[in-house]
């Protein structure tokens, strides 16, 4: 019994004492919350109060630059609307007596807006994409249960003017192309950008340091200015279509640009898309397939064949080649387009070799010079590599180096099918005859002169001298010709293209042609340079002559007008 007892004592006396330090160890965690909390609410305050200020923070609403042609004309710019919803949690109106008040302000039918007000949702959307006057009209009705969220949406006032210039800017996914894309900075940069506190309602919460014009304001980025001329924009997507539609051709381009200082005036690509309806517009439209894409320049490639041999003294002003119509490069025979009507020209100039787009001729050319040194010519007037337009997506083209070159590479580069180029690689290389020599990279945003000494090169390609031996040749082709650009004010110095179009899997050939003219004017001083291509003309004979050529004639008459370009032919103006 004694021994009972003084077990029950012990579970009772191990009880207590396990009693005594779980009491202690409660004691313990209560003295340390009570501590945290003095610490949090009495030494530390600061640093919550900041933190919940910066939960309330809000920064202004900000807007895009705008986009304006060189002339001033806007192209692109930020439009505000506002989405309209209900808070079920804050109804003080009935559905019906929402809807009957709503519904003549947001143009929906009152029996619509009341199914919807009636959904049980804690936000209900009421319609999307209202104007600020709309907007104001609910705002004087001060309805609590009817909050409205402020955005921008991005504004063509131009619609497809110029649209692969400019490009489309997506607000919700943050996505852009375009000058859109190669801007962003400056159209997103802002100075000066306000913060201030907000309620979870969305409700400015105003003190003495809140600046309450700030809150209200939109804060806006800088505008860009583009070299764009919009006059000359729509003159070029005119003619483009008037072409295309007529001969049903798959796409085409228009690049006009001034040769000594690099700025484009116009850049029409079809097809065209508008930036407005972006989002229903197909990959096919809103490429600005001109920058990616790549083809056998033809013809055209002969003025940089000529001059590049002219450069490098294998040939003068002076020069007879001996054409013999036909030339055989291994077992391959190249023949000259006119054939059939020409079989054997004999010695000829420079100016009938442009005159009527001698291959032959080329051909022999291009041998005069090896391999290294053709290749070296070629990369000084921007072949193989990137032109530095300030347009996303541009390709580097197609230039072999001149050890994988053959015979038939050396040969077949003399006419324009050694390699593929794109639009604006053409452009650039025969803007630098325009301009004694001197390459300047195409540009479409008009800078400042601190900018234009970063962003724009000049690489002399040639001398002066002999560029402008090149530009009075082909020149002199056109006056003497029977060229339809020929003008009775106007010298001008151009040459058409025609090119067999390859398959898309760069095996073998269609039965397609790119068809193209560049030339440029005044041709005793330059001002403008035009390059038109047209891709798969049908119907007729299709040559750079018969195409692409009366698209040039149309564009520069135009222009030339638009611009006031001064007549260089005596007695003329």
């Amino acid at each position: 019994m004694k021994r009972n007892i003084n077990n029950t004592n012990n579970r009772n006396k191990s009880f207590s004492q396990r009693l005594v330090w779980i009491q202690g160890i409660f004691l313990l965690l209560i003295l340390l919350f009570i501590t945290y909390l003095f610490c949090v609410q009495v030494l530390d305050v600061r640093h919550f109060r900041v933190k919940a200020k910066n939960q309330r923070r809000a920064s202004s609403f900000v807007m895009r630059g705008n986009i304006y042609d060189r002339n001033g004309i806007k192209l692109a710019t930020d439009t505000v609307y506002y989405d309209i919803f209900a808070r079920k949690a804050d109804f003080v109106h009935t559905p019906e007596e929402l809807a009957k008040i709503l519904a003549p302000i947001l143009k929906i039918s009152q029996i619509d807006l009341t199914e919807k007000l009636r959904q049980n949702i804690s936000v209900i959307s009421l319609k999307k994409n209202v104007d600020r006057h709309t907007r104001d009209e609910i705002a004087k009705l001060n309805l609590r249960e009817i909050p409205m969220d402020k955005k921008s949406i991005r504004t063509y006032p131009q619609g497809t003017l110029a649209a692969h210039v400019l490009g489309y800017y997506n607000f919700d996914a943050d996505v852009a192309s375009g000058v859109e894309l190669t801007a962003k900075d400056v159209l997103e940069s802002v100075t000066r950008a306000s913060h201030y506190e907000m309620t979870p309602k969305g409700k400015v919460i105003y003190n003495i340091s809140t600046d309450p014009v700030a809150a209200t304001r939109p804060v806006k980025g800088k505008d860009v200015t583009l070299t764009i001329d919009a006059a000359v924009q729509h003159v070029c997507e005119k003619e483009l279509m008037k072409s295309i539609e007529k001969f049903k051709a798959h796409r085409g381009a228009v690049i006009v640009m001034n040769p000594r200082n690099g700025e484009i005036l116009a850049y029409a690509v079809y097809p065209y898309f508008d930036p407005n309806n972006f989002k229903t517009a197909t990959s096919f439209q809103t490429k600005n397939w001109t920058l990616t894409d790549v083809f056998p320049p033809g013809s055209t490639f002969k003025t940089i064949t000529v001059a590049s041999a002219i450069e490098l003294g294998k040939i003068n002003r002076y020069s007879k080649i001996n054409d013999t119509g036909k030339i055989k490069i291994g077992w391959w025979t190249i023949k000259n387009y006119d054939y059939a009507r020409r079989p054997n020209p004999g010695m000829i100039d420079l100016v009938y070799l442009f005159e009527h787009s001698s291959n032959v001729a080329s051909v022999i050319v291009a041998q005069m010079m090896s391999r290294h040194e053709y290749y070296g010519m070629l990369k000084k007037f921007g072949f193989g590599e990137k032109t530095g337009i300030d347009l996303p997506g541009e390709s580097v083209g197609l230039l072999k180096s001149p050890g994988r070159w053959d015979a038939s590479d050396h040969a077949s580069m003399g006419y324009g099918y050694g390699s593929s180029v794109t639009a604006i690689q053409m452009v650039s290389a025969v803007s630098a005859l325009a301009n004694d020599g001197v390459r300047v990279t195409p540009h479409v945003i008009k800078y400042s002169p601190e900018e234009e000494a970063i962003k724009v090169k000049r690489t002399q390609v040639m001398s002066p001298e002999h560029a402008r031996v090149v530009t009075e040749l082909l020149t002199e082709s056109i006056n003497r010709g029977k060229s339809p650009i020929k003008s009775d004010s106007y010298n001008i110095a151009a040459k058409t293209g025609t090119s067999i179009k390859p398959k898309e899997n760069g095996s073998g050939y269609t039965n397609k042609l790119y068809t193209s003219i560049v030339g440029y004017m005044p041709s005793t001083d330059p001002q403008v340079l035009i390059y038109v291509i047209v891709d798969s003309a049908q119907g007729g004979e299709i040559w750079g002559n018969t195409v692409a050529a009366p698209i040039f004639k149309e564009i520069s008459t135009q222009i030339s007008r638009i611009l006031n370009l001064q007549p260089d032919k005596r007695g003329k103006g």
